[in-house]
């Protein structure tokens, strides 16, 4: 055996973190039962971001647990390369609940990696290198997703030595802190896709493979578009030859009130990337979804790329008990929660002055904080050093028991409990929210 690895000033395990923060201490999870989670001090906390707008069956999920086991019981692991039972069920299942426009798909481990595949299949279908994607958005922290990601604080990291190519920057139809100069949705969906066609043209059509875009904001703060607008995106796409790929990595299955956000647009896409609640992340599984004749070409040029673990049996087999799952109700209790929560945090912002905007869909939400007087950040990441008090009100709020998460940036919290939480959960998590601003402000 190994001898134990020096102990460094600090203490510190030998695991580092994800986004570590030196400044801060990671919580520990041990256990977790639908919407809560127990910490290693048995600390119960009421999970309001799903852990990492994940977990949307909830903790504990007994079918696909059991799922999963009895996939181990039968083939622990199948090549990439080959098929396999719960890879072919999934397929089926996945294309069953998609917008109508897609019917194969590519499985992949991760949203970055679904992207990366997206954007490599689309540059050879329409032999252009360039893909649009819009500023304060998130693609992915790999280097080829990173390059369409908008948040430059994932970016930044990533690109201080090497950058790619190929990705372009467009503005998106915000409804708060809005680039474009509108009084009305309808008028911020025409001059943000005025603005779109704008950028089309001067990078030139031609070079263009695809539009990258989520239909609901992620983690950049949960905005919806203005009625209308992805509508001419699809427009302007058709006009000028344009795939249209929506990364559903975080708006989908359920999380928006529908299958995936798009539908709640009612806008066909070309692809479509998912992940994260495809097995309510029980374990590692994306993949990107196409149109029959993107899929053709794919098929009829082969394609010579692969992921040790893309689609994994285990993940595949999580996947369909998770779709099962969402179909027996869970969807339909977002849809039914759908404006007690839109209620509740209208109320939040009445009752406190320094929330300057509530916005989202679904179980997909965003708090966005502001000086009353001036209305801008208390605290702007991107430019400030020193304290955050939105930090500070997430830390007041673990410490009453409910967890949310920081958005991109962190001028505002977000708000994505497990599709399976009640109007009672979501009256305790913002009753709390409350309580913390009134702490911290």
């Amino acid at each position: 055996m190994l001898d134990d690895p020096p102990e460094s000033d600090t203490d510190a395990p030998a695991n580092i973190t994800h986004w570590y923060d030196p400044s801060s201490t990671a919580t520990t999870i041990t256990d977790g039962d639908g919407t809560r989670v127990v910490d290693d001090d048995g600390t119960e906390y009421l999970d309001f971001v799903s852990q990492l707008y994940c977990v949307n069956a909830g903790h504990g999920n007994r079918a696909i647990v059991d799922a999963m086991t009895d996939q181990l019981q039968r083939i622990q692991y199948v090549s990439s390369a080959k098929r396999t039972p719960a890879r072919t069920e999934l397929s089926r299942e996945l294309a069953a609940v998609a917008p109508d426009s897609l019917s194969n798909v590519l499985f992949s481990v991760s949203g970055s990696e679904a992207n990366e595949l997206a954007m490599t299949i689309a540059r050879d279908y329409a032999d252009a290198p360039k893909v649009l994607s819009r500023w304060r958005s998130y693609h992915g922290s790999t280097y080829g997703a990173g390059s369409t990601t908008g948040d430059p604080e994932t970016r930044e990291p990533l690109e201080a030595h090497a950058s790619t190519s190929g990705a372009v920057k467009f503005l998106p139809p915000m409804s708060y802190d809005s680039p474009f100069d509108a009084d009305t949705p309808a008028e911020l969906a025409e001059a943000a896709a005025d603005h779109l066609e704008f950028v089309i043209k001067n990078e030139g059509p031609d070079t263009i493979a695809a539009i990258l875009t989520e239909p609901i904001a992620g983690t950049s703060g949960a905005y919806t578009a203005p009625p209308g607008y992805f509508e001419r995106v699809r427009e302007l796409c058709d006009e000028y030859d344009i795939l249209l790929i929506v990364d559903e990595v975080i708006t989908g299955f359920g999380r928006c009130g529908d299958w995936f956000g798009i539908q709640t647009a009612g806008v066909e896409p070309d692809m479509l990337t998912f992940a994260k609640g495809v097995t309510s992340a029980y374990a590692p599984l994306a993949g990107t979804m196409m149109r029959p004749e993107i899929a053709e070409q794919v098929r009829s040029g082969g394609f010579d790329i692969g992921q040790t673990f893309g689609g994994h049996p285990v993940g595949c087999a999580a996947g369909v008990a998770a779709l099962e799952e969402y179909a027996d109700g869970l969807i339909e209790n977002v849809r039914a929660a759908d404006d007690a929560f839109a209620d509740r945090l209208s109320a939040l912002e009445r009752t406190h002055d320094v929330v300057a905007d509530v916005r989202g869909r679904g179980f997909l939400r965003a708090v966005e904080f502001a000086d009353p007087e001036t209305g801008a950040p208390f605290h702007d990441p991107r430019v400030d050093d020193g304290d955050n008090p939105v930090r500070d009100v997430i830390d007041a709020a673990g410490d009453r028991g409910v967890l949310f998460g920081a958005g991109r940036p962190a001028t505002q919290l977000m708000l994505a409990p497990p599709l399976c939480a009640t109007t009672d959960e979501i009256d305790t998590a913002v009753e709390t929210l409350g309580s913390a601003i009134d702490t911290v402000f």
